[in-house]
């Protein structure tokens, strides 16, 4: 992750003495820096906060930088190639904002750079300072050139950022919106808007239905958008989640939001997108199960440190599963660089642009959308009250596909509803994460005696072991959720869908 701040500066600029006289502050050679960047014709990459360059001299020349939606803060990947053309990997990083169109050369740049490093009590990099003047090239003319200064937090605490900042604007420097020298080499074209609509405040009290569905696509939409890269780089995205399992989310709950309101959508281009968002979400989640599969296979083993497990056997499911996610993986990155997905991409740039909706969707939110909402919710009800205690697994599993729908169909009417919707939503996400676990512990049973089908003699005892822990967290999952869904079930949360709630069978 890149972290800096940037300022203008003339060309009479000078860092201040006292600055300089600083024994923190340490000069380094002086850089001769020349950077070839990538682009679409119409500089979507540009537009969108990201970048594709060569640059000479480098180690790994060829670099991506991504917008992480935090202005100042970028990712960053870097890899070895020849000039000319990119590397497919960090191509495939930028197919989000390329998608169908060709990169090619867009801008040259040529930096004279004189850099300082602020170094800490045991000589660790703080903080790199770096005064560059640049030229920008069209062809071997210089069309124009500036001056800026950038500060890049290194191994130190982000206030040393504003330290030094504040330092800057004291000797004269100004502080601007983040730029990069890229975008700013390319003038007005490359600050037009992105491709990829962004969603817009909701007036709460007026908003019409289509706002709110207009409102809630484009944020599931640029949910896929921005973990598409992740995906592809295996990226951990906080809380030991990934990416994949993110992009598969936002899958899921586009697909729930063209479900709830297809009444309300031209079905022309609502049913065909639900079907691709299907693909996508399935090739997605055989990558998401390996890896779920992978993690509860530790933790199972080692669940009770007084009974331990054959570790050998463990290892030896462990690389099974490895070895199923690896595959999975391949699947996924193979569909990520088709055709098909690629028009899909065009599909969601363009519903996220204006999607088409009935006449019935002009009218206010709060009138029209509660009913849509308690469908689900509804169907929901059913499904518990048929639940019981030894009921078969995948009756289970319907509930817990019910309690996922309902979830999504009321988290998106909340934002123009009472509070009340907001609760039961958060009231359905822990009964859905308590059928959730008991989805996870049953499929893990049944996964652990399949892979010791490959050498019972070896695995068995191992396997059917790890089966009867999982079999102990269904019960313990049965025997939660009742409690779980009567707090979703409470009149004070369910009175405005005007949907009776239910309750499994003791």
């Amino acid at each position: 992750m890149e972290e800096e701040r940037k300022f203008d500066v003339d060309g009479e600029f000078e860092l201040p003495a006292w600055f300089l006289a600083d024994p923190a502050v340490v000069p380094m050679p002086v850089k001769r820096l020349r950077a070839t960047y990538f682009d679409t014709a119409d500089l979507r990459l540009a537009r969108a906060g990201a970048s594709l360059r060569f640059r000479s001299g480098d180690a790994e020349p060829w670099t991506v930088k991504l917008p992480t939606g935090t202005p100042g803060i970028r990712r960053e990947i870097s890899a070895s190639g020849s000039p000319g053309r990119p590397p497919a990997g960090l191509a495939g990083l930028v197919t989000t904002f390329s998608r169908s169109e060709p990169l090619a050369p867009v801008v040259v740049l040529s930096t004279q750079r004189t850099p300082y490093e602020i170094r800490g009590q045991e000589g660790e990099v703080l903080a790199e300072l770096v005064d560059d003047q640049v030229s920008v090239y069209s062809g071997r003319r210089i069309v124009t050139r500036f001056r800026e200064i950038e500060v890049e937090r290194k191994a130190g605490p982000r206030s040393l950022l504003d330290t030094v900042a504040g330092q800057l604007a004291g000797a004269g420097a100004v502080e601007g919106e983040f730029t990069s020298k890229f975008a700013r080499a390319l003038g007005g074209a490359a600050s037009a808007p992105s491709d990829l609509t962004a969603p817009q405040p909701l007036p709460r009290k007026k908003a019409s239905a289509a706002d709110v569905i207009t409102d809630g696509l484009r944020r599931d939409i640029g949910h896929i958008i921005q973990h598409d890269p992740l995906v592809r780089l295996r990226a951990e995205v906080g809380g030991g989640d990934t990416a994949v399992h993110q992009m598969r989310v936002g899958c899921r709950r586009l697909r729930s939001r063209l479900r709830v309101f297809a009444g309300l959508l031209d079905p022309r281009w609502a049913g065909p997108l639900r079907a691709e968002l299907s693909w996508l979400a399935g090739v997605l989640g055989g990558a998401r199960d390996a890896e779920v599969l992978r993690a509860r296979l530790s933790r199972t083993a080692h669940a009770d440190e007084l009974a331990p497990l054959d570790a050998e056997a463990v290892s030896i499911l462990d690389a099974a599963l490895a070895a199923r996610h690896a595959a999975a993986l391949a699947d996924l990155d193979e569909a990520l660089a088709s055709d098909r997905y690629l028009a899909l991409l065009d599909q969601l740039f363009a519903v996220a642009a204006g999607p088409k909706v009935s006449r019935e969707a002009k009218g206010r939110a709060a009138a029209v959308l509660p009913p849509l909402a308690a469908r689900p919710y509804r169907r929901l009800a059913k499904a518990i009250r048929d639940l019981t205690p030894d009921a078969p697994d995948d009756v289970w599993h319907a509930a817990r596909v019910r309690a996922k729908r309902a979830r999504y169909a009321i988290e998106a009417v909340a934002p123009v509803l009472p509070a009340s919707a907001g609760e039961l939503a958060a009231r359905l996400a822990a009964a859905q994460g308590c059928l959730g676990e008991h989805q996870d512990a049953a499929m893990a049973a049944v996964t652990w005696l399949e892979l010791a089908e490959a050498d019972p003699a070896r695995l068995g005892v191992t396997a059917g072991r790890l089966a009867e822990r999982e079999r102990v967290a269904v019960r313990a999952a049965r025997a939660r959720f009742p409690e779980v869904w009567g707090r979703a079930g409470k009149k004070k949360v369910t009175r405005w869908l005007g949907a009776p709630g239910g309750t499994t069978r003791k």
